[in-house]
């Protein structure tokens, strides 16, 4: 398997300056004249743009994840069949949101019982911090990939299969920390405790034990 370096640079600065001018809509300019299932679909499509759709079997946004995250309660539900702005904030974040993290977390970010006022403002909040993540995280992603985006670095060596790599493993780890933080909501903080002391007596991990010294087997 190979790369082609310009070709994967090429695509580093279209996804850089689409993310630096990607702006999510404003509560003011989402639809409240109640949509139908489709209108929302293709509506979704056009916010949404940004997330990979490899074929049409593929697509983001379909009846049935809508439909299961109102089952779920995720979202409120529709309003005899139609959607209206709340419901389109919700799924707009709901949408962003699923790609680093499980439908059970989004339960815990988002706000419970669907008050319009709760809702506005923390979709208010939100798509400025969409914004800020995106431009701090095309920074961050410039920066580690200078070895594919600059023409005088090295050609060989296997640079874009490891900025893949890299890639893959922030998400994961970013994944692993929202998932941890998350679970401390409404947690007691002696119950957390207790189990940390508990598990730090079983061993810490291999990795963290300090180096011994002057030992020979």
């Amino acid at each position: 398997m190979s790369y082609d370096k310009d070709l994967v640079a090429h695509k580093l600065i279209r996804w850089e300056n689409y993310l630096n001018n990607y702006k999510l809509p404003a509560w003011k300019e989402l639809p409240d004249i109640g949509l139908y299932m489709d209108q929302v679909i293709a509506l979704l499509g056009q916010y949404l743009d940004f997330i990979p759709v490899e074929d049409q079997k593929d697509k983001p946004v379909t009846s049935t994840t809508i439909n299961n995250y109102v089952r779920l309660k995720v979202m409120p539900a529709p309003e005899k069949r139609k959607y209206y702005r709340i419901h389109i904030a919700y799924m707009i974040m709901i949408f962003t949101l699923k790609q680093g993290t499980s439908i059970s977390s989004l339960q815990k970010l988002l706000p419970a019982g669907g008050d319009e006022e709760e809702v506005r403002s923390f979709y208010t909040s939100y798509i400025q911090r969409v914004q800020q993540v995106g431009n701090f995280y095309t920074a961050q992603t410039r920066a580690a990939a200078q070895s594919i985006l600059n023409a005088q670095g090295e050609e060989e060596g296997g640079a874009v299969e490891d900025f893949i790599l890299q890639s893959v493993l922030m998400s994961g780890f970013s994944q692993i920390l929202g998932e941890k933080l998350l679970n401390l909501r409404d947690a007691d903080p002696e119950r957390v405790l207790a189990q940390e002391a508990l598990s730090d007596s079983r061993g810490l991990h291999p990795i963290a034990l300090p180096p011994t010294k002057g030992k020979e087997k």
